[in-house]
This record gives structure tokens, sequence and C-alpha cells, in this order.
């Protein structure tokens, strides 16, 4: 029998790992972006590949019979988790730095408290509205205080698309969220990457076919396959495990993850130094997602309302 508090450690680990890749997929992404690969080839290769690795892996694992209105969810799932998403961040990413990126990741966790406050009618207390600040502040205190990783010029429309990916995304963590505990992890990525793969593929042909493939090194194509195989293979495999554990606005408070470890990759390959401002920004970053997980949730709040 599995203890609620084990419950909830399995959907902390889970989410832990992959916004750690995710940290590293913006400074890796977008070094395969200024490196030959453009941001619509990217988005094919991603959500390709992802379909490849996740019907491959559901041969290995016990087959679930998805019903036909689960699947028109699923529909909506990719649209939202992986179609808008993806394309808009990928190409977002192109526009701007990855140190702006990881800026604007930190507005999933607002983004996604509106879109649970009007959908699930969860509560908007005070414990997550200064948690959410709180991590906020870390975040932005270490993106003012530190270099970019990566140069790139900032551009509205760049910004703009950020900005859409995390409102897609924060739909499909909360509109969505009923389908995806239904199934495991397997059944439900292998199902929204196959419909994203199906969506994207005669939008991202043109550019994947205009490649010069010839001219791409190897590194490049490392930096690729990171993409594919960890930073959407890996990690989609694990957020619906983070998912069907916490509440939407704990799952999307793990973006401050994200430019902690993007900062890190940054130090080790010598682009940035690590001093006191990014250590009490890390110190609020995870002080802010430790005071989320203490608020209440809309059952709780009515269970103490009776």
């Amino acid at each position: 029998m599995i203890k609620t508090g084990d419950f909830s450690i399995k959907g902390h680990s889970a989410l832990f790992i992959a916004y750690i890749i995710f940290g590293l997929s913006a400074p890796i992404g977008k070094s395969a972006l200024m490196h030959g690969i453009d941001p619509l080839s990217l988005v094919f290769f991603r959500v390709a590949g992802a379909t490849v690795l996740f019907w491959t892996a559901s041969l290995f694992t016990p087959q679930e019979r998805v019903h036909k209105k689960d699947l028109l969810l699923l529909l909506g799932a990719s649209i939202f988790g992986a179609v808008i998403n993806q394309l808009s961040f990928i190409k977002g990413l192109s526009m701007t730095s990855a140190i702006d990126v990881s800026l604007l990741a930190t507005l999933g966790p607002i983004i996604t408290m509106v879109v649970a406050a009007f959908y699930l009618k969860e509560p908007i207390t005070f414990k997550k509205v200064l948690g959410v600040l709180v991590g906020a502040a870390g975040v932005i205190l270490l993106i003012f205080t530190g270099t970019h990783l990566i140069s790139g010029e900032t551009h509205t429309t760049g910004i703009l698309l950020c900005l859409l990916s995390s409102l897609s995304f924060a739909v499909y963590l909360t509109v969505f969220r009923d389908v995806v505990r239904r199934y495991s992890s397997i059944t439900v990525m292998k199902w929204l990457f196959l419909f994203a793969a199906i969506i994207c593929a005669p939008i991202c042909y043109p550019n994947v076919s205009a490649i010069n493939y010839g001219a791409l090194n190897p590194s490049t194509w490392w930096k690729v396959a990171f993409v594919v195989c960890c930073a959407t293979f890996i990690t989609y495999m694990l957020l619906p495990i983070g998912q069907k554990r916490l509440r939407p606005t704990i799952v999307s408070m793990y973006n401050y993850i994200q430019p902690i470890v993007s900062s890190g990759l940054a130090v080790s390959m010598r682009l940035d130094t690590f001093g006191w401002e990014k250590a009490i920004s890390a110190l609020l970053v995870f002080l802010g997602v430790f005071i989320v997980t203490q608020s209440k949730s809309r059952a709780q709040v009515e269970a103490e309302a009776k």
C-alpha cells in the first residue's frame, strides 16, 4: 500500500528531475538553433523523435485501452501541451536569449494559478501568492545580476511567443489533468506526441527538407539528440507522474528550477560565475516552492468550512 507521503514524494522527485533537464535544454537548444537547425525543424525532430521513442517504449509496458472520448481529450492535450507549446517555445527561443526564456518561464506558476482559479476553482490563498512572489523574486535577482548564457537579441515577438508557450502549457496542466491521471505516462505521451507529429508534419516539412544536412557537425546532432531524448522523452514521461500526484500550481512552480540549472551550466562552461547573488536566488526559489506546497487545495478549504 502506497502511503500519501510516498505518493507525494514520487511526484516531487519526478518533477525535480524533469525541470533540471528543462533547465539544461534552453542553452543546449539555443546552441543547436545557432548552428544550422531552424526552429520548425527542431520542433519536428522533437515531436517525431518522441513519438518513435514513446511508441517503442509502449511495446514493453502493459497495454491500456484508451476510450474514444479520451482520445479526443488527448488530441486537445496534444494541441496545448505539445503543438502550441513547442512551436511557440522553440520559435521564441530562436528570437531571444536562453536567459530571457528562463525569466519568462517564471510566469508559468502565475499563469497556471489564474487558469486553475477559473477552471478548477482552486483558491488563490495567501501562501500560494506569497510562494509565487518569493520564487519570482529569486529568479529575477538571478537574471538581473547575471550574464546571458548565449548571446541573443531580445525580440518582442520572441517574448510574446514564450508567453504563449507558458499559457498553452498552463492550459494543458489544468484542463487536461483528469485524462492524464487516468492512464500511464507512456500511454498518455505516445498518443499526445503522435497527434503532435501528425499536426506538425505539414507545417515543418518544407524546413526539414531544406536543411543542408552535410554541413551539420556532430555536436549539433548531439544537441538535437539531447532535446529529443532527454528534454522531451524523459521529461514528458516524468511530468504525468507529478500531474497525478500534485496540484497544477505546484507542478508549475518547478519552472523556477530552470534558470538555476541554466546558470549552473553557464558556470561549468565558464560563461558565468557563481556568487552570493546566485546563492540568495537559489534560496528564494526553493523557499517559494516550499511555501506553495504548504498552501491549501480547494478540497482542504471546503473540508475546513464544513
